[in-house]
Formats: structure tokens, sequence, C-alpha cells
């Protein structure tokens, strides 16, 4: 069965979409990350994201980054289902694969007014890389409530 994620563009697209918003005088918000097992965390924190603007973009970390980042045994499920799983939020308007294991050439293409991350980030641990990126382009950084004791790793865990 080939799953297809209503909400998934190519980045080419996506930026021509943020542009697009943003001239109509939208708030476009971006956050990220590899989303692997969908939790309960990870919706809290998409539901905050959204509340910062008018059009919530995740950029999903592809296959190939995940691994890089997190190991071998790593995604447990395919970009192109961890897309699906997401484009059943309703609150996320768009989302986009990328491959690195840093945002920052993508931030600035895609050029977000806000950037989210989850609250178990600082600024200070933020990557030098992706926050000089979000400086460049003027968008407002964001950390959003965390909820404790949420993490894939602690939930694959579990079932080890």
């Amino acid at each position: 069965m080939d799953l297809i994620p209503s909400k998934l563009f190519n980045f080419s697209n996506a930026c021509t979409i943020c542009k697009k918003l943003r001239g109509e005088n939208q708030k476009v918000v971006l956050t990220n990350g590899c989303f692997d097992v969908l939790h309960v965390g990870h919706i809290f924190s998409l539901e905050n994201a959204k509340k910062l603007g008018d059009s919530l973009w995740v950029a999903l970390n592809s296959d190939m980054s995940v691994k890089a980042l997190k190991g071998d045994k790593r995604p447990i499920f395919t970009e192109r289902m961890r897309a699906y799983a997401l484009s059943a939020l309703s609150v996320i308007d768009g989302i986009f694969i990328f491959n690195g294991s840093r945002l920052n050439d993508e931030i600035l293409r895609f050029r977000p007014d806000i950037y989210a991350k989850s609250g178990d980030y600082t600024i200070g641990t933020l990557d030098l890389s992706e926050r000089e990126a979000l400086q460049t382009i003027g968008a407002e950084i964001h950390f959003l409530p965390f909820i404790q004791g949420f993490s894939t790793t602690s939930i694959i865990g579990k079932f080890s």
C-alpha cells in the first residue's frame, strides 16, 4: 500500500507556498524533528507551535538523517510513514523532508517568520548554525512548553 501524505511538499514547493503566505501577511511557523514514534509530547508541542502563527510547517528529518543522528536501529518508521502520520494532525499545514543533520540551509531558503523548538532546548543548546540562520532572516525563536517523561528514545526503550 502506498501511503500518500496529504500535506507533504517537496522543498521547492514549500518555499513557494511560504513566500505566498507571507505575502498575504500570514505568520509562518516552522518546527522540525524526527517524529519517529509520534507521541503525546510531540502533539502537545505541535499544538503550541500552531498557536504562534497562522501556518505551521514541519521540517521532517529524512530516514538517512535520522539514522545519522540516532543510530542504525532508527528510524522505526520510514519518512513517508512519519509524514503520513503528521499529515493527519489538523494543526499542521505543511511538511517537507530534509536530508541534513542541521536545518540552517533550509531555514535560509524557507524563511519562516517564527521558529518553534521543544522546551527541552534553550537558546544555548540550539545548534549555532541554525540559530545564526534564524537571526539572519529575522525569525523569532520560541521554545515551547515541554512535558517531562516523553521522548521517543525512552518510549522505544520500554519495548526492548
